[in-house]
């Protein structure tokens, strides 16, 4: 699936949420979480400064995989686990472009594992959401890559014996220069990540936490509901210490080993947490690892430096080869490396 979208509104400081609102019917599950992540993007991309006409999203195959039909952008439904590749081609032909890519866990991370890592390690300038809610939704509710060891599905009756992905532990490791994770329902972060991912040179990852309620309605349960997510996670703010509860009194330290400890922050001081650093080479590998029980989930941006992008290498190579080269197709051609073959007579 293609779409063009309608450019009434050509100003980008004018546009609204409206102007990237498309004229389908937006058909999820009612009470699914995909709804308030489209919200969140449709909010966003006003506020970016980027041309309409400039944005396109590529997606695969899955509930997420509808995307690009609910926005009025440019747009392609792509083929399982390979938006990556798709999103790729078009951000080196066309490098002025905003690309985005809509994926689910299991189309990017079983499927499309591979596409998705060198899609990371090359840091191309694309914007990946990766809806994890740890099952497979649109196929009626099979383990998925990310589903939780032991979990009873209809392919596995008897329990999971796989260890599940760690998303942003598997973007850490492939050298994402932008790694983030959000809870699908939580609009304010939604939206504070979203911008700073669509500014970001190269690729920006963002795992996006996304309950299914027909198949997996309580995976994230405690994360969302007001009586429990200030216990449960540990919102990342670039300087700032790692706290939380309700009143912020609990937080986390490096213990004489050098692991991370929950501690109570009027025993041990707040000057002695652990502080959060996005270019930091080895606390987002740490803060990965942290999850329930013994530790709250951390929520926010993990790692965000700077390297050049792959476009842009690629579009600096262009530029040399092509001042190198001159003349006629012909004597392109017969340049270089030349063989003359013949038989023997």
């Amino acid at each position: 699936m293609t779409s063009r979208p309608v450019a009434e509104n050509s100003d980008p400081s004018k546009l609204t949420r409206k102007d990237f609102v498309s004229d389908q019917e937006v058909r999820w599950c009612p009470g699914c979480a995909d709804y308030s992540i489209l919200a969140q993007v449709q909010r966003t991309l006003p506020t970016l400064g980027i041309p309409k006409e400039n944005y396109v999203f590529v997606s695969g195959i899955g509930c997420s995989s509808r995307f690009p039909y609910y926005m009025d952008t440019f747009g392609i439904h792509g083929i399982h686990g390979r938006a990556p590749a798709i999103a790729t081609g078009i951000k080196i032909a066309r490098p002025e472009l905003s690309v985005w890519v809509v994926t689910g866990d299991g189309d990017a991370l079983s499927i499309g594992g591979n596409h998705l890592l060198h899609s990371l390690r090359r840091n191309i300038g694309l914007k990946i959401l990766m809806f994890n809610n740890r099952i497979y939704g649109l196929t009626k509710g099979q383990y998925s890559p990310t589903s939780e060891l032991g979990k009873k599905t209809k392919s596995t009756p008897i329990g999971s014996v796989d260890y599940p992905v760690d998303p942003v532990g598997l973007a850490l490791g492939a050298g994402a220069t932008f790694v983030a994770r959000a809870l699908g329902t939580d609009a304010q972060q939604m939206q504070e990540i979203l911008a700073r991912a669509a500014r970001h040179r190269g690729t920006a990852f963002v795992e996006i936490y996304q309950t299914c309620v027909i198949f997996n309605d309580d995976s994230f349960a405690d994360l969302a509901d007001a009586a429990t997510k200030d216990e449960r996670r540990v919102l990342l703010s670039q300087g700032k210490p790692l706290r939380f509860g309700k009143n912020q009194e609990r937080g986390i330290i490096l213990d004489s080993s050098g692991k991370p400890k929950v501690v109570g922050v009027a025993e041990h001081g707040a000057e002695n947490l652990l502080v959060h650093d996005e270019g930091s080479d080895t606390l987002p590998f740490l803060l990965a690892r942290l999850g329930a029980p013994e530790f709250p989930v951390p929520m926010g941006i993990f790692r965000a430096i700077e390297r050049p992008s792959y476009e842009e290498l690629v579009t600096e190579q262009v530029r040399v080869a092509q001042g190198k080269r001159s003349g006629t197709v012909q004597s392109l051609l017969n340049s270089g490396d030349t063989w003359t073959v013949g038989g023997q007579g």
